[in-house]
């Protein structure tokens, strides 16, 4: 049926196309294990050098203890695959480009782990030095990748504002890392 002149043509119910419930479920599943399959990865890396080289090496002052960043990781982890599962399921026009950008930010976290506890003991302060480059850049990926959630989906966006804080600040100790050892 066509508008009357001056009348506004009826907009189309957002995401009338969405996935169904078992899809939704299913992709839900696979992000949260692609977020924590990053976090396996990463964890092979820390477990022989945090009680190793790390535990001797000079921490910033404000550095929190060894046993936090386990929990605030999985928080991380879970409110990023939340967030990608939230862009995916909108299915508009930008999420394409809103998900490759979350896989880049996933690629450079999955980076920096392993160049940060694994390759100090092999080249020493420059591994952390280009850790820091890592984590610059991932800082960068992921406030890219926010401003392409945002219009897509806010709660995705907002979900991924704590990743964002947290990076900055593991920044800080990674600087401190770098200066100092």
């Amino acid at each position: 049926m066509q508008p009357y002149a001056g009348q506004l043509e009826p907009s189309p119910r957002k995401n009338q196309d969405r996935p169904g419930v078992s899809r939704q479920v299913l992709l839900l599943v696979a992000f949260l294990a692609a977020s924590f399959l990053v976090a396996g990865l990463g964890s092979l890396a820390t477990f022989n050098n945090v009680t190793g080289w790390y535990a001797a090496a000079d921490k910033a002052p404000w550095s929190p203890p060894d046993w936090v960043f386990g929990p605030v990781w999985t928080f991380l982890y879970a409110g990023m695959a939340v967030a990608a599962w939230l862009v995916w399921r909108e299915q508009e026009p930008g999420t394409p480009r809103a998900l490759g950008l979350y896989g880049l930010q996933l690629a450079l976290n999955l980076a920096w782990t392993p160049v940060f506890f694994g390759l100090y003991p092999a080249i020493g302060g420059a591994a952390l030095w280009l850790a820091l480059g890592i984590i610059i850049a991932l800082i960068a990926a992921v406030a890219v990748t926010v401003l392409a959630f945002g219009p897509i989906s806010r709660t995705a966006g907002l979900l991924l504002l704590p990743y964002v804080s947290w990076l900055v600040f593991a920044t800080t100790l990674n600087g401190w890392a770098a200066l100092n050892n």
